[in-house]
């Protein structure tokens, strides 16, 4: 069935536009929304690693401080009480970050503490003291009971520490106490809410930041309600194998998170206590622009389909006049111009002519093609690849129409190579065959402007020159002797070494002869003479007179 052209060409047209535009917008729009989406997936998992390495600087320096402090020398030979108390309270002042600085003697009893808080007392069983009589001690996360009974707590909420003890020794190593330390947990809120902060002005409040304890994954720091709540999540054990990623995952109150992850690995000479940080944000907002992102692409991609199924619309009106056009090509053809004939399929009133005329087309050129080819052949000497005696004559016809208009004079040279039947008889005809390929190819390889070679048969060969002096026999006599010297080089066939000569004969035209056949023939007789005068030279027929 035969539909008219602008419906063919229209109809088509928005449907390839639709279904390329559908295809590149849903790829587009896929690519897009997924880089999108990993750039916000690492800066989660940026976030995580950022607030791991300030957990760890941040415990570093405050272990490093206690352990500056060990060395004071009131420390390491204390004799006044009242001294090392007031020590203690300008090094609270001084380094506010800890909430109870206490020394003890060597059986753990506290001498002397912050605020005078837990004084007398033993804290000998104490990891703070067990663990630092021989070492820096630091301490995971942890409530302290009594301590916070008699620290100040404006907010009422339960108060966690973590423990720094470091040993010290009089100026004889001798153990004799440990300086023991308490940091408020508050420190880490204020470490998250600098991450956050930056974050909440760009109205992304719902991120959250965890920190998971290494022992029983206990939530350390989040959102309050699971503050002390044992969590299992991939991304935890993630972490654990000290990786910093970032993932989709499903939390226990049934919602998808982004959450992105780091381990806390310590810093310098600080182990770290193995915290994992989280960082989630439910995945509706975290993805909102990607979601957006998406949405365009595909709007756009419709729109611009619709706009440009309009234009195929209108254009297939314009498209619709290749008949005409199809005739114009025909008439080239037949008067044989090279047109590229267009190709229509289904289109009933031009198929049949777009088919006659590409047939017609490629048979004109295989036609053409092929006579070119034999023509070739016809012209060429299939041993030497030099022109042969047809293209002689033909080249003849021309240089006659040339003579007549520019008033040109032509040298014929006709010349054999004196010794070939030597070589074709003690080295057979194979040697002579690749002997006359290879002086074909020095003399081919030297030939000026103005220079035509052909090969008459056996080893004659004929040169023909344009002269383009007052006297043509002095440019043919230079040229006859660069012939000889390229000829009178040694050859080597079959790793034999020959040396040949040449002979030539010439003869101008027209001042010789008027007909270029006579004059190849008068070339011919002054080449016996040339042979008959001792070989390897030439001679004019002029001078035969």
């Amino acid at each position: 069935m035969s539909i008219h052209l602008r419906t063919y060409y229209a109809v088509t047209s928005a449907l390839l536009i639709i279904i390329l535009t559908t295809f590149l917008s849903f790829n587009i729009s896929n690519q897009a929304t997924a880089k999108v989406e990993s750039e916000i997936g690492n800066s989660h998992a940026a976030l995580a690693y950022q607030m791991a390495d300030k957990l760890d600087h941040y415990m570093w320096s405050r272990s490093g401080e206690l352990k500056v402090l060990s060395k004071l020398e009131i420390l390491r030979d204390p004799h006044d009480p009242a001294d090392i108390q007031n020590l203690l309270e300008q090094l609270k002042t001084s380094f506010p970050a800890f909430s109870w600085i206490g020394l003890t003697n060597a059986d753990g009893i506290v001498e002397a503490g912050t605020g005078t808080i837990l004084e007398g007392f033993d804290i000998s069983e104490r990891p703070v003291f067990k663990e630092a009589q021989y070492s820096t001690f630091i301490g995971d996360v942890h409530d302290a009971v009594l301590l916070a009974k008699l620290l100040p707590n404006p907010s009422g909420e339960t108060l966690k520490f973590v423990d720094i003890g470091t040993p010290i020794h009089n100026a004889d190593g001798a153990f004799i106490g440990v300086l023991a330390a308490h940091l408020s947990w508050e420190w880490s809120q204020g470490i998250r809410d600098s991450i956050i902060k930056p974050l909440k002005i760009k109205n992304r409040n719902q991120i959250e930041i965890f920190i998971i304890s290494a022992e029983d994954n206990r939530v350390l720091l989040g959102p309050h309600h699971m503050i002390g709540a044992s969590l299992n999540l991939n991304s935890i054990s993630e972490a654990r194998e000290k990786k910093n990623g970032w993932e989709i995952e499903q939390w226990p109150d049934g919602l998808q998170y982004l959450t992105g992850y780091a381990y806390g690995k310590g810093y310098a000479d600080y182990p770290g206590l193995g915290w994992t940080v989280l960082v989630r944000e439910p995945t509706a907002t975290a993805f909102s622009s990607s979601v957006e992102l998406r949405q365009y692409i595909l709007c756009l991609g419709i729109v611009s389909s619709l706009i440009f199924a309009f234009l195929g619309w209108l254009l297939a009106g314009k498209i619709a006049k290749p008949l005409h056009q199809f005739a114009i090509t025909a008439d080239r053809l037949r008067n044989g111009e090279k047109v590229e004939v267009p190709y229509f399929k289904g289109i009933k009133d031009i198929e049949v002519l777009s088919t006659s005329l590409r047939d017609l087309l490629a048979t004109l050129i295989k036609t053409e093609t092929r006579l070119g080819r034999m023509e070739d052949l016809a012209h060429h000497d299939k041993l030497t690849g030099l022109s042969n005696r047809t293209a002689l004559d033909h080249f003849l016809m021309d240089i006659t129409q040339r003579a007549e208009q520019h008033n040109e004079t032509f040298v014929f040279l006709y010349f054999d190579l004196d010794g070939f039947k030597s070589v074709n008889d003690t080295l057979g005809h194979h040697a002579g065959d690749l002997l006359l390929k290879e002086a074909a190819l020095r003399l081919q390889t030297r030939l000026c402007e103005g220079e035509s070679i052909f090969r008459l048969g056996g080893d004659e060969f004929i040169l023909v020159l344009s002269a383009s002096t007052a006297e043509p026999t002095d440019e043919a006599n230079a040229i006859s002797e660069r012939i000889i010297e390229t000829i009178n080089q040694p050859f080597y066939i079959d790793e034999t070494k020959i040396r040949i000569s040449c002979s030539i004969g010439g003869a101008v035209w027209p001042d010789d002869a008027t007909d270029p056949v006579r004059v190849i023939r008068l070339a011919d007789s002054a080449l016996y003479i040339s042979k008959n005068n001792g070989k390897n030279r030439v001679t004019f027929y002029h001078d035969t007179k």
